[in-house]
């Protein structure tokens, strides 16, 4: 299944006589030159781009022929972001143009697709130290299909998986920190050491004085490298590399397979792989946006956000929130809202999220998500039924949700978290987000406190 957005473009993308040559549809103005300029490390710009291409055609699961997927090109105020997944969904991968990268002004914010086809990929492969690489995102014009000539368009289908993996991945990724960085020698060194590919158990990497060390089990300031032989994409980056960062979520010992982010820094490029908690799941099935997309103001929230993003290619959420006038837990709900069409990624070096040019559908959370479908199917039909009185002083610590014939007791955790006696949670333990039953209870939560918040504001009136 696939989500089809229409561009339109004056040609395909294409490398010739010193030239790279990517056409967009992004920006306010019908198909600007969001850049026009030179990339200042050609060589690793090639060997960059190629990688990010090899994601998208790779199925690290159950490899099978290439998927043949096109790579995403966003323009964001100073730099340019090469984008894309995994055939899989299991490996996210992104290099960063960062401006002392780019020998040219990004001049809009736009977004399309990267035309990475086989004569392409092979001019790329030719690109030495020496050779000048210019880049052109994108013509100035329309061209439109008249009886005197054709109009160039062409449409895009982005898989739903990658708008469901983008959704998840800036989530997910919003929570990790740093947690090691090694020299380019040491990560050389450290990459020989890994798994092969048949390899697919879940190990654990800790610092250790200048490198880094495998171990089997999770302790407090580890990452997890599920899968570990799918890092290879950032072998060829490694010649042109000063260092390896590695990003990851807060763990400690018993902790279960969270994602991982590992970064090559050259000084003008970043090329990152976020990794799935496990080989065999795909970013689209995480569920880390769901509670977020629960909210009953979520959508219209989404909107009001999407005005704002209209001006400024980059988000400052605490900005956002003064401008949108809600706090900063209501602009990170829009912005998963917003992260279903694919509109929002995240950045971990930078700690910050950025925008991506993209029709946004209101619909698509609903659609793409069926556990949050059958959430509100459950609230709608009145099935939950809280314990206790609702609001922060008295917030009920247990639910009964019937679904059907069936009757599950959902337990509200101290710290927020929900668990369930459905199969479902069962079989994920939490792992892969909330189940319905828990959705509809946090929801019934969240409905049952500011129904208590508006009598107080009532009775404090009279």
């Amino acid at each position: 299944m696939s989500a089809v957005q229409t561009y339109r473009y004056l040609g395909s993308s294409a490398l010739g006589q010193g030239g790279l040559a990517l056409q967009t549809s992004g920006g306010p103005a019908p198909n600007p030159r969001f850049f026009d300029g030179f990339l200042t490390t050609p060589h690793a710009a090639a060997v960059g781009l190629l990688a990010v291409a090899e994601v998208a055609r790779t199925r690290y699961h159950r490899p099978v022929s290439p998927a043949s997927l096109d790579p995403v090109v966003t323009g964001s105020r100073d730099r340019l972001r090469f984008e894309s997944f995994s055939g899989c969904c299991g490996v996210y991968a992104r290099m960063d143009a960062l401006p002392e990268g780019l020998d040219g002004d990004v001049v809009e914010h736009g977004t399309t697709n990267v035309d990475v086809n086989n004569p392409l990929r092979e001019a790329l492969a030719r690109v030495g130290g020496l050779d000048p690489l210019h880049m052109s995102v994108g013509p100035d014009d329309l061209t439109v299909s008249t009886l005197d000539g054709p109009v160039v368009e062409k449409k895009v289908p982005l898989p739903v998986r990658w708008l469901r993996g983008f959704a998840e991945v800036q989530v997910l990724a919003a929570r990790f920190e740093p947690r090691a960085e090694i020299s380019a020698t040491e990560a050389a060194a450290f990459l020989r050491r890994l798994p092969p590919a048949t390899d697919r158990s879940v190990l654990w990497v800790v610092p250790a004085g200048r490198t880094l060390r495998l171990t089997s089990r999770p302790a407090p300031g580890a990452v997890c490298l599920a899968g570990a032989s799918r890092l290879v994409a950032l072998r060829p980056m490694l010649r042109f590399a000063r260092t390896l960062r590695v990003y990851g979520p807060t763990v400690a010992a018993g902790s279960a397979p969270v994602p991982s982010t590992w970064e090559l820094d050259t000084g003008a490029l970043r090329l990152s792989l976020t990794l799935s908690p496990e080989p065999y799941r795909g970013f689209s099935g995480e569920g880390a946006a769901l509670t977020a997309l629960a909210g009953d103001d979520v959508v219209d929230d989404a909107d009001l956000v999407s005005a704002l993003l209209s001006w400024d290619p980059t988000i400052d959420v605490d900005h956002l929130a003064g401008q949108a006038g809600f706090d900063p837990a209501r602009v990170r709900g829009a912005l998963a809202q917003l992260g279903t069409a694919g509109r929002v990624g995240y950045d971990v070096a930078e700690g910050a999220y950025f925008h991506r040019v993209m029709p946004y559908d209101a619909g698509r959370a609903e659609r793409d998500n069926p556990r949050l479908v059958g959430a509100r199917a459950l609230l709608d039909a009145g099935a939950v039924e809280l314990d206790g009185a609702g609001g922060s002083a008295g917030a009920p610590t247990s639910a009964t949700v019937r679904s059907g014939d069936q009757v599950y007791r959902v337990r509200h955790l101290p710290d927020g978290a929900f668990t369930c006696t459905c199969p479902w949670w069962a079989k994920h333990r939490g792992q892969r987000g909330p189940c319905r039953h828990a959705l509809a209870t946090g929801m019934a939560v969240t409905r049952g406190s500011a129904d208590q918040s508006t009598t107080d504001q009532v009775e404090e009136r009279v």
